[in-house]
């Protein structure tokens, strides 16, 4: 296993943005705002010696609700799980409680420290009061502008064990993003998947804010669950952080394998909840939806057929996305789903043969033959599939305005049927054969012979 370095500090002293310093990209969403960061985020630094990098809440002293209560709780997981430990203070600012409090903290924790003088954009900052932490000689830095963060990579790889820790390649992995409402069970989906509470869980709406990727392995098989914030209709977005939040949840199902709309089994489906799934059609992505909170439903199978028949009528654009009722709280058929992703993926990954395409094609094609749009007599000419991840098809055709815009569909249905793939999206589209024309050759002119 990878050694674990974590960053800690009070709110606000540049942890997200050190992070994303080292990531590479704005992986963790940055804000002026106190609280931003909430669970942790984890991001394996491909180095030569290669290590997982950790991102926290910021500690205080004093913790006035539930949520700030988690994101201390979460900060202290990551110390007693860290290797090495940065501890981030605000240059430009006088030691305050909540830094004193840190410290003891991380004195209590007998884990290598590196202490950090953040935001040291000039380099004329008096660090002197810095000494009284007893953590040694503080690395300027400033992640904004890229000042001390190489200094900062050689003393953590000077302090992570002395072993040769070898790059193992990555097992393959399936990235599973979990999408829906606030507060329809998303981050109790993964805590219940994982088996503990690595993710905060709040009634309070908003309390996720981030996408954090946690990797799992389920029966041999390696998953990425992504966490997302809650998605709500774009009326109801606010400015600044709801906004960061709404375009990286979004974000993330287009990173994700396959996406998992968590309906609320009591509410049903609503409009936003159609929104997303649209929006993941539009991605071509696979999808699986996902009916929480059945440990509230009236007990019996007709309720259950009835409720499916009205979720079937109201996600009709995606027929072939497989529907699992599961219980966030109780656990009940959570497995389910991880089971339906590795499923998804293997289908998103199928490539039929060119062959066996065309001879499916001549069976449909006779079946039903394409009507067209006036007198002019649309013609197939053969199938391809170019590519996987989604799975694309092409139809070479005469021209494609004399095909009706149905016939598409009809043999989109029809390649379902041949084929299994159920739970993906799949891009079909004509393209149209260019006819050899006859090519007349230039004769020269008496005059010029």
């Amino acid at each position: 296993m990878l050694p674990l370095v974590a960053i800690i500090g009070k709110p606000n002293v540049g942890k997200s943005t050190l992070f994303n310093r080292f990531v590479g990209y704005r992986k963790a969403v940055v804000s002026a705002t106190p609280g931003t960061t909430r669970d942790r985020h984890y991001a394996q630094i491909d180095a030569s010696k290669p290590y997982l990098l950790i991102d926290t809440g910021g500690i205080e002293s004093k913790t006035e609700g539930i949520i700030e209560e988690n994101i201390l709780a979460q900060a202290k997981m990551a110390i007693e799980e860290a290797s090495v430990i940065v501890f981030l203070i605000d240059a430009k600012q006088p030691l305050t409680r909540e830094d004193h409090h840190a410290a003891e903290l991380l004195r209590k924790s007998k884990k290598p420290i590196i202490l950090v003088a953040s935001k040291s954009d000039s380099g004329q900052e008096d660090l002197s009061e810095l000494y009284s932490l007893g953590f040694g000689d503080p690395i300027r830095v400033s992640a904004t502008h890229k000042i001390g963060v190489g200094t900062l990579e050689d003393a953590i790889k000077k302090i992570i064990p002395r072993v040769r820790i070898k790059a193992q390649e990555q097992p393959e992995q399936t990235r599973l993003a979990m999408l829906g409402r606030p507060n329809v069970g998303k981050s109790s989906m993964i805590n219940k998947l994982l088996g503990s509470e690595k993710l905060i869980v709040s009634e309070v709406q908003g309390t996720t804010i981030d996408s954090t990727d946690i990797d799992l392995e389920y029966k041999g098989k390696h998953f990425v669950l992504v966490d997302t914030a809650g998605i709500r209709r774009r009326g109801k977005i606010g400015k600044g952080i709801e906004k960061y939040s709404f375009l990286r949840s979004l974000g993330s199902s287009d990173r994700a394998d396959v996406c998992a709309l968590m309906v609320d089994g009591l509410e049903g489906v609503t409009s936003q909840d159609q929104h997303v799934a649209d929006y993941i059609l539009q991605r071509y992505s696979g999808l699986i939806l996902v009916v929480n909170k059945i440990d509230l439903m009236e007990k019996g199978e007709e309720e259950r057929e009835s409720f499916l028949r009205r979720l079937h009528s109201k996600f009709e654009f995606v027929p072939w996305a497989p529907v699992v009722f599961v219980s966030a709280k109780t656990g009940k058929h959570v497995e389910k789903i991880l089971e339906l992703a590795e499923q998804i993926k293997d289908n998103r990954a199928r490539r039929i043969e060119t062959g066996q395409l065309n001879r499916w094609l001549e069976r449909v094609v006779m079946k039903h033959m394409p009507t067209g749009t006036g007198r002019k007599m649309p013609k197939l000419y053969y199938i391809s599939q170019v590519d996987v991840n989604p799975p694309h098809f092409v139809l070479f055709c005469n021209r494609e305005e004399y095909f009706h815009f149905s016939y598409l569909r009809y043999l989109e249905n029809q390649l379902r049927e041949s084929f299994d793939f159920t739970g993906t999206a799949i891009k079909m589209e004509y393209r149209e054969k260019q006819e050899r024309k006859s090519i007349k050759r230039r004769t020269i002119p008496k005059k010029n012979r």
